[in-house]
């Protein structure tokens, strides 16, 4: 690494969220749209390692394409005035990409938290515009753990953590852009009324996803991970975000680690987690 490592290396979790419900609302006038979700982070994460270096840069091995993390790296810079030396930073991916699961997104908050760390700037209230900027997923992600979320992701409560209780996360092969998903959900008529979502309790939907109707629609194998799950014992099988991959909940954290040992063993692609806890990662 050239230019000399000043400090040391800088490490972060960047766990994945599941959407244990997801209730969307019609497009506003800016493209966006509404939602309500209780969002739950899960021990399925992406590892983030920062050292000073001669340039800012982001090395993700394997993944093509724009990184949510280099946006924010950018737009700490941009928002703090900070103007301290390259960064680099490494991720290890271990979250599926385009997988409804917000790798990127994690990523991008877990990257946040190292800037902060560095600098010494960029309070909880900065960083939360700065997430909000980058999309609709990164400023819940800020502090993992179980949260509702509203407006177009911006509007954050957190929530405490949960009893334990396992996940089953069936990845796909397939890739779903979230832009086409919530198109397609609007050519099938998906979009609660304002109303309509101020009414409803996302806490009391848990297994209600509005675009799941869609993530069908545009990749039918959603279909048998959706049975397949079920079949193994999950009290709830439902889409993860906009897909593709597919969850299923247990009560039990062994009872998930027991259907993807299961499921591995006759050759599906399978992982179990259980809740990441919002006391694991530094506060803000």
């Amino acid at each position: 690494m050239g230019g000399g490592v000043l400090k040391d290396v800088l490490s972060e979790l960047a766990p994945a969220k599941v959407n244990l419900s997801l209730l969307v609302g019609e497009p506003r006038p800016d493209g966006r749209h509404e939602l309500v979700s209780v969002m739950q982070s899960i021990t399925l994460f992406d590892e983030l390692e920062m050292t000073d270096a001669e340039r800012d840069e982001v090395v993700c091995a394997g993944v093509e394409g724009p990184n949510l993390a280099a946006a924010a790296l950018a737009a700490f810079r941009a928002a703090t005035g900070w103007d301290g030396p390259g960064q680099r930073i490494e991720i290890r991916k271990r979250i599926p990409v385009a997988a409804g699961m917000g790798g990127g997104s994690a990523d991008a908050a877990a990257a946040l938290r190292l800037l902060a760390r560095r600098s010494g700037l960029g309070d909880g209230a900065a960083l939360h515009r700065v997430a909000a900027a980058l999309g609709s997923d990164v400023p819940s992600q800020l502090r993992p753990g179980r949260a509702v979320v509203r407006g177009a992701g911006e509007r954050v409560s957190p929530l405490a953590d949960p009893d334990p209780f396992g996940v089953l996360v069936l990845p796909s092969p397939a890739r779903l852009s979230t832009a086409a998903v919530y198109h397609e959900a609007e050519r099938l008529g998906a979009g609660r009324t304002p109303a309509e979502l101020a009414a409803l309790d996302p806490q009391a939907l848990t297994g209600v996803n509005d675009l799941e109707a869609a993530a069908l629609s545009l990749e039918p194998s959603v279909a048998a991970a959706l049975s397949r799950a079920s079949k193994v014992g999950a009290r709830q099988a439902m889409v993860c975000g906009s897909g593709p991959t597919v969850i299923g909940l247990f009560d039990q954290p062994g009872e998930a680690a027991q259907a993807a040992e299961a499921l591995r063993s006759a050759g599906v692609d399978a992982r179990a987690a259980r809740p990441f806890p919002r006391s694991a990662t530094l506060p803000l």
